[in-house]
């Protein structure tokens, strides 16, 4: 079990507290929604007496708290400044998303957390303070600072990961690069971040769930380890190409439509930057990929365990397997 089951009530409390967020009419009930999501999810973090989990913790909240802090306050003084109520409220978001400018605490607690954690965090951590920057873009100054913080965030999310071998702070900066397609496509319409931010959950669960199977944290766990197989190479490259948007996996399906939508649109700019910065998370993806093939080849693996073909492939084939619907796409496009 991921979760004991008394931690259970947090995760339905952080539920909860998502959908006050969204559903709120004003700013101090999406206020009061994120402070409930805060205080669920410092426990599922510090799930065990470690250092590294207080540690990230400690650091979660006090983020979290300053971000609180900017929003509730910014949103007292609508009435009197409501242009620079709304960008504080802006910035406030941005903080607890973690996209550029704001990044700097993101990879940091990434680092102490668990896979789960992990995927909470990425995920459904970011719906709320998403959804609440789709309702200021009714303003056209916050629609340009959302781009450039979109942009930021590519350049941020894509060269943050060069040097990285471990796979949590890999993950960390590919998911501030994906926000920038989110906070994109939030500048376009509703639906297309929303089936963006579906489509990358579900990869990244299949990717963070493989993970926690085999308990790896870098690159050299990740080879070496017990229940590890070339069959599970196989897979894990594929959900990293599924992730990095290479066509024709499933990840590239919302990135293809944001740039059509960003063609029609005359968006060129920043969809060069958007582009370049796949580019290059393709790059750190492809260097994983290509180190994992060349330890599981037979003829290289000279100093390596033995790994066995008969841990559960299966399992990790089903939690794959929306990785591969990209693949069938164009088939089915033929028989229309």
């Amino acid at each position: 079990m991921v979760f004991p089951t008394s931690y259970f009530f947090f995760i339905l409390t952080l539920l909860l507290g998502t959908v006050i967020s969204v559903s709120s009419t004003s700013w101090f009930g999406a206020w009061i929604g994120l402070e409930l999501n805060l205080m669920s999810f410092v426990p599922l973090i510090a799930l065990k007496m470690n250092p590294s989990f207080s540690e990230a913790a400690l650091k979660y909240f006090l983020i979290q708290a300053l971000g609180s802090v900017l929003f509730i306050s910014s949103s007292f003084i609508f009435l009197s400044f409501p242009t620079f109520s709304l960008l504080s409220i802006f910035s406030a978001l941005l903080l607890k998303l973690g996209s550029a400018p704001f990044h700097f605490w993101f990879p940091q607690i990434m680092e102490g957390l668990k896979w789960p954690q992990i995927f909470l965090l990425s995920t459904i951590q970011k719906l709320a303070p998403l959804t609440l920057i789709s309702y200021l873009m009714v303003n056209e100054i916050l629609v340009k600072i959302t781009i450039l913080s979109a942009i930021l965030s590519a350049l941020v999310g894509s060269l943050g990961g060069l040097n990285s071998t471990l796979l949590r702070k890999i993950t960390a900066f590919s998911s501030i690069n994906h926000l920038s397609w989110m906070l994109t496509a939030i500048s376009i319409s509703d639906m297309s971040w929303l089936f963006y931010f579906s489509i990358y959950s579900i990869i990244l669960l299949s990717i963070t769930s493989i993970f926690h199977k085999l308990q790896t944290f870098t690159l050299s766990s990740l080879t070496q380890s017990d229940q590890n197989s070339p069959f599970h190479a196989l897979l894990i490259s594929l959900n990293f190409l599924s992730l990095s948007g290479l066509p024709p996996m499933t990840g590239f399906i919302p990135k293809w439509i944001i740039i059509q939508i960003m063609v029609n649109l005359n968006l060129f700019v920043p969809l060069f930057f958007l582009l370049l910065s796949t580019l290059i998370t393709l790059y750190f993806y492809l260097r994983i990929i290509i180190f994992m093939i060349l330890l599981f080849n037979p003829i290289l693996n000279f100093n390596m365990k033995y790994k066995s073909f008969s841990s559960s492939p299966s399992s990790i084939f089903l939690k794959s397997s929306f990785n591969f619907i990209g693949l069938f796409l164009p088939l089915y496009l033929t028989f229309i």
